[in-house]
């Protein structure tokens, strides 16, 4: 195997993904809509929960992350949190099943005007549909991060930002983090949060 081929070839197949991606008006829109509902979550006192599995959850975290602690300026912190904390979710899948890990914390900390920020690359994970379909009677809205059409998870969404479809969930991975990169900076400039701590 050349493996210098190989590696463009990723590159490629990666640059294909994000060309599909960047022309897609309703992917455009679906990001400045999720940041305009985060940012009215936050004006109105409220915040948002992230939450997602395997790779999906280290983006949950690092969205998370960003909007606590900085992003590219310093500005005053902003309520976000990742539902990953390993006592909460290992103490619930024992005693109720990995399905419910997620929703039984939004069940606790949830509130109506907050915001769930799902991401899924299949949008059909169990533990993601019961978060969502918890949110929502919690009276919170729902970001969807997916791939393809958005699978079950577009059930319970306000709205939907899916990546092109792919045979493998790290293409779907690589737009999700360039949207929530980008959702972060939208917020910021619609907050003018970049202005002061």
């Amino acid at each position: 195997m050349d493996y210098n081929t190989y590696v463009k070839n990723q590159l490629q197949e990666a640059a294909d993904t994000l060309h599909k991606f960047s022309n897609n008006p309703a992917a455009i829109s679906s990001i400045d809509n999720a940041a305009t509902l985060i940012s009215e979550a936050f004006k109105n006192g409220n915040k948002v929960i992230s939450c997602g599995n395997g790779g999906s959850m280290s983006d949950a975290m690092h969205f998370a992350e960003e909007l606590t602690a900085r992003y590219r300026d310093d500005r005053k912190a902003l309520p976000a949190i990742a539902i990953s904390d390993q006592g909460h979710i290992s103490c619930t899948a024992n005693d109720y099943g990995y399905e419910h890990v997620f929703s039984r914390f939004i069940e606790a900390h949830g509130k109506s005007g907050d915001v769930l920020f799902a991401i899924s690359t299949s949008g059909n994970s169990d533990n993601i549909l019961k978060a969502a379909e918890t949110a929502k009677k919690q009276g919170m809205k729902v970001i969807g991060l997916s791939g393809n059409v958005g699978g079950a998870l577009k059930t319970y969404c306000d709205l939907m930002i899916c990546a092109p479809a792919s045979d493998h969930s790290d293409r779907i991975q690589e737009i999700h983090i360039k949207a929530i990169h980008i959702i972060i900076a939208l917020i910021e400039l619609k907050l003018g949060a970049v202005q002061g701590k």
